[in-house]
């Protein structure tokens, strides 16, 4: 038989701040808690994937050049790989070299860093440094729109199609603000493009010689605490879009706007969608993976009694200010175990609980080893409860 106990050691734990687990995606409030007037938003939490609200976040969109977040997470997980490095040298095609829209106004035929290519992608949102960049991974830009929208797949973003490399228009081109989110939280896995994105103002030196002036077209950067990224977007049918992310007291937030007619309005909504953010939710570590339990349970013909017990897994989540009070963890072990026992081995559940609703199941494991007695220690207990 099984049963439940509840003990003051695990109501502790929720003092343990650790980051642990992704929660699902479920807004944590029903529409929005301001006016916003942009078509398509979202706020949330980047390493949990909490969602905190959303308006229309299944709207297939244009979001412009919000799409070179995939060209930069699709180079950024090939250097992770170390399938390439930032020194390699990228001689840029003439059909880089000619692409509209934004620009690093690079040379046809000339060769650049690849870390200037990405650099000006991120930074500038270059759209002929993009080119060049998927042109040097898979030899065509339309080999590496297959790549983004494998990748796309990958991450759970089945309401997004990619057709280039660069978000310019074209025909069959579109995503949502829930799977930008869902990019987002995964960019914000790599510092480098933060690195770049935070930058307000550089240059790139050509190999000529000649200088191009460079201005990040995020103001956030320069006019928002904390603000590091992530990207803008603008064409006509897109409209203006931003995904602006900030990190304040080890919470990183992202803020998603998609659709407004006026460029001002997207910082706007943005930065007041953040302000609310880090005015009312934390991150809590409620626990951390190995953090023993405080608890033991009896071994059966093991060579010690009992075995103490400690958390399988961790768990980090996004709380409201206030809503730690309510948070309880239950134990649910069975009475005994036989030996022999590995460290490890999953023993039982804990049960977290948020005002007694449930919320998240941990499992319980062995701290420790207990093998089986050998002959003469086994021979010893036998006599001792003889006697």
């Amino acid at each position: 038989m099984s049963f439940l106990r509840k003990t003051t050691a695990l109501l502790l734990m929720v003092c343990l701040l650790l980051p642990g687990m992704a929660l699902a995606q479920r807004p944590l409030e029903e529409g929005t808690p301001m006016t916003l007037t942009s078509p398509a938003v979202i706020l949330a939490e980047t390493s949990t994937g909490t969602i905190i609200f959303e308006k229309n976040a299944d709207e297939k969109r244009e979001v412009a050049s919000i799409t070179k977040l995939m060209t930069a997470l699709l180079v950024l997980e090939a250097l992770d790989r170390g399938e390439i490095h930032m020194t390699d040298s990228v001689q840029v095609s003439q059909n880089a070299a000619a692409m509209k829209g934004s620009q690093a106004l690079l040379d046809a035929n000339a060769v650049y860093s690849l870390e200037d290519l990405l650099r000006t992608t991120i930074m500038a949102s270059a759209n002929d440094s993009a080119v060049a960049l998927a042109e040097y991974l898979c030899g065509s830009e339309e080999a590496f729109v297959s790549r983004m929208n494998e990748r796309a797949a990958q991450l759970g973003m089945t309401n997004t199609h990619y057709v280039n490399a660069t978000g310019y228009p074209q025909d069959g081109q579109y995503t949502t603000a829930r799977d930008v989110c869902t990019l987002c939280c995964e960019v914000s896995r790599y510092p480098l493009y933060t690195q770049y994105s935070s930058v307000w103002i550089d240059k790139l030196t050509h190999p000529g010689g000649r200088v191009t002036d460079l201005t990040n077209t995020n103001r956030l950067v320069r006019f928002y605490e904390g603000c590091d990224g992530f990207k803008t977007g603008s064409t006509d049918a897109a409209k203006y879009c931003l995904a602006a992310t900030a990190e304040k007291n080890g919470m990183r937030l992202v803020a998603i706007v998609l659709g407004t007619p006026v460029s001002q309005t997207r910082f706007d909504e943005a930065r007041a969608m953040l302000d609310y953010g880090f005015a009312n939710y934390q991150r809590i570590a409620i626990a951390n993976r190995g953090d023993l339990l405080g608890e033991s349970i009896a071994v059966k013909g093991g060579a010690a009694d009992s075995v103490e017990l400690a958390l399988g897994s961790g768990l980090s989540m996004l709380l409201k200010n206030g809503q730690q009070s309510g948070l309880r963890l239950e134990l649910s072990l069975p009475d005994s175990v036989e030996a022999p026992i590995s460290e490890g081995d999953v023993i039982g559940t804990v049960n977290v609980l948020l005002d007694g609703q449930a919320i998240a199941k941990l499992s319980c494991v062995a701290a420790s080893n207990v093998p089986r007695p050998g002959f003469i220690e086994g021979l010893y207990r036998i006599l001792e409860n003889w006697r």
